[in-house]
């Protein structure tokens, strides 16, 4: 039987998250996705099977947003048929972007973000959503400097809709901004991509959390094989303000390797 991955608190909260989470979106969506290879977005059978391989593996964090066509809805869904599935998952899900019809827009207002909170907690049959990051469009201090977006979240943080708050980013400006201001950054940081690097250096200075995404390049690493898969996670896990990387096979073989790797990584 193969090691359960451990869990441990996100840095500066109370918040305890898998190494490696488990991104949806292609539970929802497969238009306007940058994956390397074509991909059938699986049914409810398979998507419930998938998530409790995870489960199985020991992976508690369960990453979505509204961008993700209908991933939230789906794991909703499976959500109100089994209420205790829902507290076995710490959720973080985003504000900030939608996408409709092959396209991406965005609002950042305050109207909007509550209005997205209360939207998703309501898709994802909850209470409570742990985790709620800003979905930047890249231009990540004009964003946060000029619509109040990350206080609008601190306001939400307290009236309990939601544990921690933060943004997924895409400037080592924006990522070091976002934690000063909230809790946590989520960040690109692969074998192709380490130039956000500086904002895990902040977030290891100042005891903040870091979420890392496309962490296998959005699966291009991969198609150099298993060891580059080896490497990604030596990498993303040498640098200690890591909490979790998000990965977003559907592919069990996959998922159980991945797994494999990074405990393997954890050896060497």
């Amino acid at each position: 039987m193969m090691q359960v991955l451990p869990t441990h608190k996100i840095a500066g909260t109370d918040i305890e998250v898998s190494p490696l989470g488990f991104g949806t979106v292609k539970l929802g969506r497969d238009q306007g996705v940058k994956y390397p290879e074509h991909f059938t977005i699986p049914d409810d059978r398979e998507m419930l099977e998938l998530l409790k391989l995870a489960q199985g593996f020991g992976i508690n964090l369960l990453d979505t947003a509204p961008a993700y066509g209908n991933s939230e809805e789906r794991l909703g869904q499976l959500f109100a048929k089994d209420h205790s599935l829902r507290q076995q998952w710490v959720i973080c899900s985003k504000v900030g972007e939608e996408f409709d019809d092959g396209e991406s827009w965005f609002d950042f207002t305050e109207q909007y973000i509550r209005k997205s909170v209360e939207r998703s907690l309501k898709r994802l049959n909850s209470d409570v959503i742990e985790l709620m990051l800003v979905h930047s469009s890249g231009d990540d201090v004009n964003i946060i400097e000029q619509t109040g977006c990350l206080e609008v979240l601190a306001a939400l943080k307290k009236e309990g809709k939601i544990r921690a708050s933060g943004m997924s980013t895409k400037t080592v400006e924006g990522g070091i901004l976002a934690l000063k201001q909230s809790d946590i950054a989520m960040v690109t940081y692969n074998l192709n991509e380490q130039g956000e690097k500086p904002v895990l250096d902040y977030a290891q200075e100042n005891d903040k959390g870091i979420l890392v995404k496309k962490a296998f390049a959005s699966g291009h690493v991969c198609l150099s094989g298993q060891n580059s898969v080896l490497e990604s996670l030596k990498l993303v896990f040498s640098h200690t303000a890591v909490s979790s990387a998000i990965v977003g096979t559907i592919n069990p073989t996959h998922l159980r390797q991945n797994v494999e790797m990074f405990l393997q990584s954890c050896k060497i």
